[in-house]
């Protein structure tokens, strides 16, 4: 065991296996090591069997380097255990349970893209207008009632308002859609296995005999969903290790629950709680300004991160004239720090918002600044792929509507609208599937052509079997004949997807279109494929998490951006902005720099804004100012010397002197606003309490 390499509260956690532990894992403190070396403990120490563990991560990636750990320690034995995100846990349930939940074996699941689609077709049969009732808004509201496990039944209490009663009728229809299409989507891969194990106490018992050890990484971020599935699983033996970050809570737009975490001693009165606070990845500096900003909030468990690594570099802030200046003021200091020495795979570049990428992106672009930006377009959601991941649906599936309607006149066979519609019809009249209402015309050749190929299918490999896809359908053959140069990338993704089924089958060892296709519908890692090796990485700070660099930079810090303006008016929406900036800080290993505008144009508008409070909360004696050049500014500025404020704390009947109002007195404060009472005929004003123009009398 390599128990000499962890330091003493590390150790306390991998020996402790009594009962409820709860983890408090700071950034950079080394969770995934004590996770793995606490499995491989369990496995060579306490001879548990590793069929008896069970890990859940939030990634596949995390899945996959957690394994890969496991098996540098273990061996073989890591192979025999379930080591997953909470889908691919609750979609091995429900592989194992389908016939119960009434679904055949050969069940689809449906993307986020697939839903919408669904959801879309019902508007219309209701003829409800899609520009008055958002089909994306839907998704999201059927999605977060089955996070928060809101059936349709339960849902009607709450639908009051004219847009909730049509969500319930589409939620009915959609559920019902899905039950016709033999088909699950990505949020039924957790409630199914709940209502399995509430509507069968018998086979819940058999999973808790059967995973009697469990290990939950990232536990901030679960949603109610998962919540009550890690209760179900672990109510009998109550040997559960969840290791999580209520600093790093940030996905509350997800439906995550970061009380679930809070809450966990009362959940398990008998839990032991140890706090990792140790460092391994920052400078003391980095450190000290994340403490710094991160305690003001309130809704926290308390910690203080600390690093015997050296002090390091101060952190940077430059206040720039304007968007432009910013990103300037970035692509120079990159540049500099290249020439130095610095690789560009090494240096991220943060931002809240991704309508912020682009005027720093085209700005690296004309200085030769080598960059991706992560979070671009998924492999998986680009148009072939998904065409092609269709027709191996259908193969599998049959039943499979959504698949069926987006390849049948793909390549284009002279099958239009009206003939759907007639299928539909048919379909719909029988209560059929599309597929099996085909009998005649032009849809017969193309359900000839699936047959012929779902007998293929068993006599092929993965591989072979993309391939004759790829030939019978014709996809190949049009884009052969398009000759361009978006038809050549397309068909380069087609050929690098052949490159995906014979990895998994030299993995696997496997042939099964079934066990791919269920791979497949678990990759939600958008970035699987991008290394950006050699290339500086520019992603939202919600994409960051999990990641660190070297060097950070993170732009556009003010108010209104970040912290974000839908955040400024609610106190626990601001906590979460705050823990945001708390993940961007502790990405940074060596050097971090903040960047602001005094102005700046974004979603068309020109905006004025004061530097972000979070800049105010840092201590002073670890920041250096950098000044702007000295260089003529816009008419519109003159040259400032502070940066940003301390936040003034106004009362109610404070007397207070605007540069532009005069004098006036304070009638109420709100979290971000202070409303003013002037003379006439100025009369009461509301505005931002901690802006330059305004200050206290008296102060």
């Amino acid at each position: 065991m390599q128990l000499e390499e962890l330091n003493e509260q590390q150790k306390e956690a991998v020996l402790y296996n009594e009962g409820p532990l709860l983890l408090l894992a700071g950034a950079g403190s080394g969770k995934t090591k004590v996770l793995t070396t606490k499995i491989a403990y369990l496995i060579r120490e306490k001879q548990i069997s590793p069929y008896a563990i069970l890990a859940i991560t939030f990634t596949n990636k995390a899945a996959r380097e957690m394994k890969e750990r496991i098996y540098q320690l273990v061996g073989e034995d890591a192979r025999k255990m379930q080591i997953s995100t909470f889908h691919s846990f609750g979609l091995r349930i429900l592989r194992e349970n389908s016939e119960k939940l009434g679904y055949t074996s050969n069940f689809s699941i449906m993307d986020s893209d697939d839903s919408l689609v669904i959801i879309k077709k019902i508007l219309k049969e209701l003829n409800y207008d899609p520009k008055i009732y958002n089909p994306r808004a839907i998704k999201n509201k059927i999605s977060s009632c089955k996070n928060e496990i809101i059936s349709p039944d339960a849902y009607e209490r709450y639908a009051i308002s004219e847009f909730e009663k049509v969500v319930l009728e589409i939620y009915r229809r959609y559920e019902k859609k899905l039950a016709s299409n033999n088909a699950v989507d990505f949020d039924d891969l957790l409630i199914l296995p709940i209502r399995l194990f509430k509507e069968y106490p018998s086979v819940l018992q058999q999973y808790q005999e059967r995973f009697q050890y469990i290990l939950i990484d990232e536990y901030q971020d679960t949603n109610e969903a998962q919540y009550v599935l890690s209760k179900l699983i672990s109510a009998k033996y109550r040997k559960i290790c969840c290791v999580g970050d209520n600093d790093q809570a940030i996905y509350s737009f997800r439906g995550a629950n970061y009380q679930n975490i809070l809450n966990f001693e009362k959940d398990y009165q008998e839990a032991k709680v140890i706090k990792l606070e140790q460092n391994y990845r920052s400078t003391k500096r980095i450190l000290d300004a994340a403490n710094s900003v991160i305690r003001n909030n309130k809704a926290r468990k308390e910690k203080n991160l600390f690093s015997t690594k050296e002090t390091g570099e101060k952190i940077k802030i430059y206040r720039a004239y304007d968007g432009e200046d910013e990103n300037h003021y970035v692509a120079a200091t990159i540049k500099k720090l290249h020439e130095k020495g610095k690789k560009y795979e090494d240096i991220a570049v943060l931002y809240r918002t991704n309508a912020q990428s682009r005027t720093i992106e085209e700005t690296f672009l004309k200085e030769g600044i080598p960059h991706h930006v992560v979070g671009g377009v998924s492999f998986y959601a680009r148009r072939e792929i998904k065409d092609l991941l269709s027709y191996l649906r259908l193969l599998h599936n049959p039943s499979d509507n959504v698949s069926l309607e987006r390849v049948i006149n793909v390549p284009k066979r002279g099958i239009g609208l009206k003939t759907m519609e007639e299928l539909n019809q048919k379909a719909d009249q029988f209560n059929t599937s599309l597929y099996e209402a085909i009998e005649s015309g032009k849809p017969l050749e193309f359900k000839r052509l699936i047959e012929e190929l779902s007998q293929l299918k068993e006599q092929v490999t993965l591989t072979e079997l993309i391939e004759k896809v790829l030939e019978a359908s014709g996809m190949k053959k049009e884009l052969e004949s398009e000759k361009s140069l978006d038809a050549e990338v397309r068909l380069e993704n087609l050929e690098e997807f052949k490159s995906i089924t014979k990895t998994f089958e030299e993995r696997e060892g496997l042939v099964s279109l079934e066990d791919f296709l269920y791979e497949v519908s678990l990759v939600t890692d958008k970035n699987e494929y991008q290394t950006g090796e050699g290339q500086v990485s520019l992603m939202t700070i919600h994409s960051v998490k999990g990641l660190e660099y070297d060097i950070v930079f993170v732009i556009g810090m003010e108010e209104g951006l970040f912290p974000h303006l839908n955040a400024l008016m609610d106190n626990s929406e601001l906590e979460e902005e705050r823990r945001l900036c708390y993940v961007a800080i502790t990405r940074a290993k060596e050097d971090l720099y903040f960047v602001c505008a005094r102005r700046r144009v974004l979603y068309g508008k020109d905006q004025v804004n004061p530097a972000s409070r979070f800049l105010g909360e840092i201590d002073e004696d670890l920041v250096e100012k950098i000044h702007m050049e000295e260089k003529e500014a816009p008419p519109s500025f003159e040259k400032e010397e502070i940066f940003y404020e301390k936040p003034v704390d106004y009362q109610a009947g404070d007397f207070v002197y605007h540069e532009n109002f005069g004098a006036g007195r304070v009638v109420e404060v709100s979290n971000t606003l202070v409303t003013v009472a002037f003379k006439h005929p100025i009369g009461i004003r509301k505005l931002m309490k901690n802006h330059r123009s305004l200050s206290k009398v008296g102060d």
